[in-house]
């Protein structure tokens, strides 16, 4: 699980060790490791937003194989096209959102299709192209539909496992902030459930967090 110091990765660490199941985890800070550790999972120092930091991810996971894998990690904009991204703006959603997942793909899908499993990658609805309503976080937005597409083109590679997008939703968390409607543990334990329910016809799938697909990119 790439990202899982807080919120919602922490939430599948915390969600997938209760029943059990062994995990390995990613965060960027001593902080962040502990939280992890203290779950009963291994943890893993990684920092998607440094391109030395994603290239030794290889080696740490070397024998390891995973029956589900997540690319959690994320950072957030909000502004609107009213005015251009600063270059320091842009590069970091960018390499967060989109590099960091396009780094690890192939790292650990290899990983993911030894075991036949699944590989899910944290989108959101303001990637989905069709249901665009504003400006509003654009620069998030373009990340987010470059997502979509970095997992719908990679998925061709991967024959044996299933590669997915998928929308948490609106989710209280620290980036979703104390409006919204979805807490974390009931937005994770859908998604589990979505993931579990995964065939075939998925890959490379743009689905909500509810296991629908939404109908256009």
């Amino acid at each position: 699980m790439i990202g899982a110091s807080r919120g919602i990765g922490l939430e599948f660490v915390r969600q997938y060790r209760a029943q059990w199941d062994r995990v390995v985890a990613t965060a960027r800070d001593d902080a962040g490791l502990a939280r992890i550790e203290a779950l009963g999972a291994k943890a893993i120092r990684l920092d998607v937003a440094d391109p030395a930091s994603l290239s030794g991810l290889a080696w740490q996971l070397e024998g390891e194989k995973f029956d589900v894998a997540l690319y959690v990690a994320g950072v957030y904009s909000t502004a609107g096209a009213t005015q251009p991204p600063t270059r320091e703006e842009f590069d970091t959603v960018l390499h967060t959102n989109v590099l960091g997942a396009m780094q690890a793909i192939p790292q650990v899908a290899p990983l993911v299709e030894a075991a036949g499993g699944r590989f899910a990658f944290i989108t959101s609805e303001m990637g989905c192209i069709g249901q665009t309503d504003s400006s509003f976080g654009w620069t998030y937005r373009v990340s987010k539909a470059g997502l979509n597409m970095a997992v719908a083109a990679a998925q061709h590679d991967y024959p044996a496992a299933i590669l997915v997008a998928i929308s948490p939703g609106w989710v209280r968390t620290d980036m979703g902030g104390p409006g919204a409607p979805l807490e974390a543990e009931r937005s994770v334990a859908a998604m589990r459930q979505t993931l579990a329910g995964l065939t075939r016809r998925h890959k490379g799938a743009f689905l909500n967090y509810d296991g629908r697909r939404f109908k256009s990119w």
